[in-house]
C-alpha cells in the first residue's frame, strides 16, 4: 500500500479529531456573531457595539487596541470605558491568547479560510503574495495617516468591521469589502490578506508576541514530512523551526504571527502538534 493511501487512511481514522479545533473556532465565531446579532434583530442587548468597541451586559467594555491607537494618534481623547476596554483586551491577548483574535473571533477569517480551501480543492496555483512585513508597514502608515487627518482612517475601510456590518445589516459597500478580500486571497495572493496585508492582524501579532498559550511540535520525532500542516497553516513559516529544531529551536511555536488556530494539530495524523504553554520544552 502506498504512503499516500496510508496517510489518507490515517487521517480518516482520526474522525472528529481531524476537525476539532476548526469546529470549535467556527462555534466561537458563530457565538460572537449571534451575541452581536441578538440586539438589532431580536431586541436582546447582551452585547452593544461592534468588534471595534463593545459593552457586554452593561459592565464589560472591550475595545480594539488598534482602534484606540488610531484615536490617540488622531489626538482625540477616548472615554474611560474605551481605555478600560483596551486594557482588558491587551491583557487577555498579551498574556494568554496571542494572536488568537484572528482565528477565533474575526469574521474575515471565515472568508479567507474559504478562499484557501477553494485554492486547495481546485488546485489553483499562481498568484504572488506581497512581503509579510507589509502589514507592519501598513500598520505604521495607518497611525501616521490618523495623526495627519485627525481621524481613525482605517475604520472607514476595515474589512473586519465591514464584514460584521454586512452579516448583520447588509449593504453593498460592506459586502463589497468582504468580496474583495475573498477574491484577493483566491485569485491574487494565497493567504494574502491575513498573512501579509492586514494591519489589525499585525497589531495583534505585536500585542501577543509572548503569550502563555502556544502550539508545540512536542512529538516531532513522529513527523513523516507529509506537509499537511504547512498546507493548512495561514502562516506556514512559523512551523519550520519547531518541527525541524532549526538553529536549536525548541518545540514551541514562538513566532508572534501564529494565530493559534490549531489546524496544524487537526490535520497531523501522527499527532506531532498540540496546544500547550510557552514554557513547555518537552520533545521526543
Amino acid at each position: 500500500m502506498s504512503a499516500a493511501v496510508l496517510q489518507v487512511s490515517a487521517t480518516a481514522n482520526r474522525g472528529v479529531r481531524a476537525w476539532r479545533w476548526l469546529l470549535l473556532r467556527r462555534l466561537s465565531q458563530l457565538a460572537v456573531f449571534v451575541l452581536f446579532l441578538l440586539g438589532p434583530w431580536a431586541g436582546v442587548w447582551i452585547v452593544k457595539g461592534n468588534l471595534s468597541s463593545s459593552m457586554t451586559l452593561g459592565v464589560l467594555p472591550l475595545t480594539d487596541p488598534f482602534v484606540l491607537a488610531q484615536t490617540l494618534f488622531a489626538r482625540h481623547a477616548p472615554e474611560a470605558t474605551a481605555l478600560i476596554g483596551a486594557a482588558i483586551v491587551l491583557a487577555f491577548y498579551g498574556l494568554l491568547a496571542g494572536r488568537a483574535f484572528c482565528a477565533w473571533v474575526c469574521p474575515v477569517n471565515v472568508v479567507t479560510d474559504a478562499a484557501a480551501w477553494l485554492r486547495r480543492r481546485f488546485k489553483l496555483s499562481g498568484g504572488r503574495s506581497p512581503n509579510r512585513q507589509l502589514r507592519y508597514w501598513l500598520l505604521g502608515a495607518v497611525l501616521l495617516a490618523s495623526a495627519a487627518s485627525g481621524q481613525a482612517v482605517w475604520e472607514a475601510v476595515n474589512p473586519v468591521s465591514l464584514t460584521q456590518r454586512a452579516l448583520i445589516f447588509g449593504g453593498s459597500l460592506a459586502w463589497g469589502a468582504t468580496a474583495a478580500v475573498f477574491l484577493f486571497d483566491l485569485l491574487v495572493a494565497p493567504r494574502g490578506w491575513c498573512g501579509h496585508v492586514c494591519p489589525m492582524g499585525a497589531a495583534y501579532s505585536l500585542i501577543g508576541s509572548k503569550p502563555l498559550l502556544r502550539v508545540a511540535a512536542t512529538h516531532s520525532s513522529a513527523c513523516d514530512d507529509c506537509g499537511d500542516c504547512y498546507a493548512v497553516c495561514p502562516e506556514p513559516q512559523v512551523l519550520v523551526a519547531p518541527l525541524k529544531a532549526k538553529d536549536g529551536a525548541g518545540p514551541v511555536i514562538t513566532a508572534r504571527e501564529c494565530t493559534a488556530c490549531g489546524r496544524c494539530a487537526d490535520v497531523c495524523h501522527t499527532d506531532v502538534l498540540r496546544f500547550t504553554h510557552r514554557f513547555d520544552t518537552r520533545r521526543d
